[in-house]
């Protein structure tokens, strides 16, 4: 079976030794529920096919990028009343990514993406921690917010939080085996994914933040309504998101690193 170069897990330790790398990609996701009708790998599927599309096209142009396998897990202490959501407290996937950048690092990888799936994981501070503190530069898109945000707008009535119009395009995009379809209606077997208000306005209006306790923010997980989604619309911003990513990664790969990359 020929095998993907882009992707490190296919690839021989020949073809390793023939080649170098010049930046990888890490996918982050989580196995968590989504609403009734997504299935728990939902986060994982999604930045999984967005990484290989863009590794795939950016490689096929040229840039030498790796796809490392994808983290199914990620932080998940405010779904913690929902059975099976899987976590990994934030301290923990800071030691996991930081011996992979080491690893990286040893074998001459400088530069790598964390490509992140899931809206409990928050990279940024573990940038900052590591900065200085390894000679490997590292990159966070989170792919959901400024990657698309723009594309979100014009493709969706509503992309909703989390298993809502945008999530549910992709699935039924991307894996649609695995979204739930009511077999007589042929309706989506979702809630509305309607989601509750706090009895404080300062952070019903977004200027004060907490963590949201998913058990009160939500019936069923789902915060958005997936009603309206369609595979059409899940592969046209698939299609935008995948231009502009392989965009970055083949300047990324092309760029020589100095003392003073990426500046």
């Amino acid at each position: 079976m020929p095998f993907r170069p882009w992707v490190l897990a296919e690839v021989p330790y020949q073809f390793v030794k023939d080649n170098r790398y010049a930046a990888a990609v890490l996918p982050m996701g989580a196995t968590e529920p989504h609403n009734l009708h997504l299935p728990y790998g939902t986060d994982t599927y999604e930045v999984e096919e967005l990484a290989e599309q863009a590794c795939a096209t950016a490689y096929g142009k040229g840039a030498m990028v790796a796809r490392l396998p994808v983290i199914p897990f990620g932080t998940e202490t405010n779904l913690e009343r929902f059975p099976l959501a899987m976590n990994l407290n934030p301290s923990t996937l800071r030691w996991v990514i930081s011996d992979l950048v080491d690893s990286l690092d040893k074998s001459g990888i400088k530069k790598l993406l964390i490509l992140n799936g899931h809206g409990g994981n928050d990279f940024k501070p573990l940038l900052r921690e590591l900065y200085g503190k390894t000679p490997v530069q590292i990159f966070l898109c989170d792919w959901f917010k400024g990657l698309a945000a723009d594309a979100q707008r014009e493709i969706f009535d509503s992309p909703g939080d989390h298993a809502g119009e945008m999530e549910t395009s992709m699935g039924l995009a991307f894996f649609p085996d695995l979204v739930q379809i009511d077999p007589i209606t042929g309706d989506l077997a979702a809630d509305q994914g309607r989601m509750r208000a706090t009895q404080i306005q300062a952070v019903n209006q977004g200027w004060v933040s907490i963590t949201r306790p998913w058990h009160l923010l939500t019936t069923n997980t789902g915060a958005g309504n997936p009603h309206l989604a369609t595979a059409e619309k899940g592969k046209k911003l698939m299609e935008i998101m995948v231009k502009r990513l392989s965009e970055f990664l083949i300047e990324l790969a092309e760029l020589p690193m100095t003392d003073s990359f990426p500046y």
